[in-house]
């Protein structure tokens, strides 16, 4: 990561770098605040590859250290496709749509109770039992594989709905109705990010970034007690930096990415359960950062499906947050800094 951590293209890139800058007060609550300056990059261990669709950036203060990051968070990744892919045939997810109850392995069973938590929270905007849509409006497999453009017809498939999914976690079992297929997607990357960055500082001790797509997790000491990120929709767009206190996590959600075309309809990947659709593109990125990854995550998902309805519930929460509207315009909510910088801005 070179000298900021950035958000483009709707994409938190971790890659790009987390620059020190000053602290925050001892005792204050967790907010982002406004970057001023330019901070030295110091000398940190900084790794990228590709994992789960998308690719994954580890910042690590201990530089001696990287490579053992890096084989942590690969292996919290592994562990993570072989359970949640709804892509793979051999994962545990697939084999929950029987009807009965099934057996799950602790993760799997954490994975879907974060995702029912999500969709009680935001009232079933984001919803788990999405994936059957997901499959008939075409993105039935790992996205690089999804045809850009497909002439065959539209599929728009009910939304089962979360409360069909039972967990009994003393019994440690998931019960699906039969034929319905969880897409534990945003809720499980970003789960995985704050797992994979817990982990790494476990294993090596310092300050560790973890970002995956767009889901960026920290976790122990940042100098001076925060990091240092960059969002920006993209290159040639004004963008801001803001201060994100240490063990914190900031996640963007985007439907400007994992697009493609069936017939005359421009989809993309997050879906309206109350439609079975693409969500209406009232905005096309939309940020917010909190204690964890799996709550920031949550309401920007919950953002782009609630629409026009985005700000007041955003505000309702308390995050801060920052969203794009489809035309450029950018709206700030709650403690996001105000000011946007033109394209050039330093970080």
């Amino acid at each position: 990561m070179g000298s900021r951590t950035a958000t483009r293209g709707g994409r938190a890139s971790a890659g790009a770098s987390a620059a020190a800058g000053g602290g925050r007060a001892p005792g204050a609550p967790p907010g982002v605040g406004a970057a001023a300056g330019r901070a030295p990059a110091p000398r940190w261990g900084i790794a990228s590859f590709p994992a789960i669709g998308t690719t994954a950036r580890v910042l690590v203060t201990a530089a001696q250290r990287l490579g053992d990051a890096v084989e942590v968070v690969r292996c919290q990744l592994e562990q993570l496709d072989d359970v949640a892919s709804r892509f793979r045939a051999d994962s545990e997810v697939a084999g929950l749509a029987s009807g009965r109850p099934t057996a799950a392995s602790p993760l799997l069973l954490d994975l879907v109770q974060a995702a029912l938590r999500a969709a009680r929270v935001t009232g079933g905007a984001v919803d788990p039992t999405v994936g059957g849509a997901l499959a008939g409006l075409g993105y039935d497999r790992d996205f690089p594989a999804v045809p850009a453009e497909s002439a065959g017809p539209l599929v728009i498939r009910r939304v089962p709905g979360w409360w069909a999914v039972e967990v009994d976690a003393d019994a440690g079992t998931v019960r699906v109705p039969a034929g319905v297929v969880l897409d534990l997607g945003a809720t499980a990357k970003a789960y995985a990010a704050d797992l994979a960055a817990a982990a790494v500082a476990a294993e090596i001790g310092g300050g560790v970034v973890v970002g995956l797509g767009g889901d960026i997790a920290t976790s122990g000491p940042a100098p001076d007690g925060f990091w240092r990120v960059r969002v920006q929709d993209g290159a040639d767009q004004p963008g801001t930096t803001i201060t994100l206190p240490a063990g914190n996590a900031i996640a963007t959600s985007s439907i400007l990415r994992r697009r493609w075309r069936r017939g005359s309809h421009v989809l993309h990947h997050i879906v309206d359960p109350h439609t079975g659709l693409p969500a209406v593109p009232v905005w096309r990125t939309v940020t917010a950062a909190a204690a964890d990854c799996v709550t920031a995550n949550t309401a920007t998902t919950a953002a782009l499906v609630r629409g026009p309805a985005a700000p007041s519930y955003l505000a309702g929460t308390g995050l801060p947050a920052r969203l794009v509207a489809a035309d450029g315009h950018v709206l700030t909510v709650g403690p996001w800094p105000r000011r946007q910088q033109p394209v050039g801005a330093a970080a």
